[in-house]
């Protein structure tokens, strides 16, 4: 019998307010400040994005040893041979979804998430969508985000761990489905999983490099594909490590 996925055995309450951190050097709030503020101008974030952005505190979801470049714009590993992704990639990401989904209150909309890795992602999604549902299938990243996020109060977050090739059936179907792993091609769970009218962002490998690839589901099992940036994500595989 097919083992089913395991939800996390409590919600994350929403979007508490932090303590303030000074005096860390790279991983204090000006530094934080700093580094958003730039990506919203390099970038044109929408607003509410930049204000969660500012809110959340990167240099609590990285390694210890790596805090102090918590605020520069660059992958950091955290274990198990994955990264938290660059904050100017989860930006522009969650942005074309917010974009796309523009006319819908948020919070009336329904997110997955393809690998929780360390949570930072997750911790932006839960403040700007009504639902959001992630999933990580390495069991001690799954832990290790529930740790993370303990305290910020996200009500609305279900952590599960699981394979994420799967997608979340039971959870079906997403109004965006957005993933942090690439693989070969995008699975066809995801797309059977995406509501009409919504947006799946993934990277793709191809053979000149990884490629950020958009993809919007026009009904009765139709796509509209776009590939955007070259981009640079861990590899997308099947299973679950316990």
């Amino acid at each position: 019998m097919a083992q089913k996925p395991e939800l996390a055995g409590r919600s994350i309450p929403q979007a508490a307010q932090l303590p303030a951190v000074s005096g860390l050097g790279l991983d204090s709030d000006k530094a934080r400040f700093r580094l958003i503020d730039t990506l919203a101008h390099s970038h044109q974030l929408d607003a509410a994005l930049v204000e969660v952005m500012r809110d959340v505190p990167r240099h609590r979801f990285v390694e210890p040893a790596f805090a102090s470049r918590a605020y520069e714009d660059v992958a950091l590993p955290i274990g198990h041979q994955q990264t938290i992704s660059r904050p100017s990639t989860v930006g522009r990401m969650i942005d074309r979804i917010l974009r796309h989904l523009s006319g819908i209150d948020r919070k009336h909309l329904k997110i997955l998430e393809i690998g929780t890795g360390c949570g930072y992602q997750a911790a932006l999604l839960s403040r700007l969508f009504g639902e959001v549902y992630s999933i990580e299938r390495i069991k001690d990243l799954h832990l290790l985000a529930k740790k993370n996020l303990r305290g910020m109060q996200c009500f609305n977050l279900r952590m599960i761990f699981a394979d994420g090739l799967k997608g979340l059936d039971q959870a079906a179907p997403f109004d965006a489905i957005i993933a942090a792993a690439a693989g070969d091609a995008i699975p066809d769970a995801w797309m059977q999983q995406l509501k009409s009218g919504g947006i799946l962002l993934t990277p793709v490998s191809t053979p000149s490099g990884q490629v950020l690839e958009q993809v919007i589901s026009l009904g009765h099992g139709n796509f509209q594909h776009l590939q955007l940036d070259a981009v640079r994500f861990v590899p997308l595989l099947h299973g679950t490590r316990s």
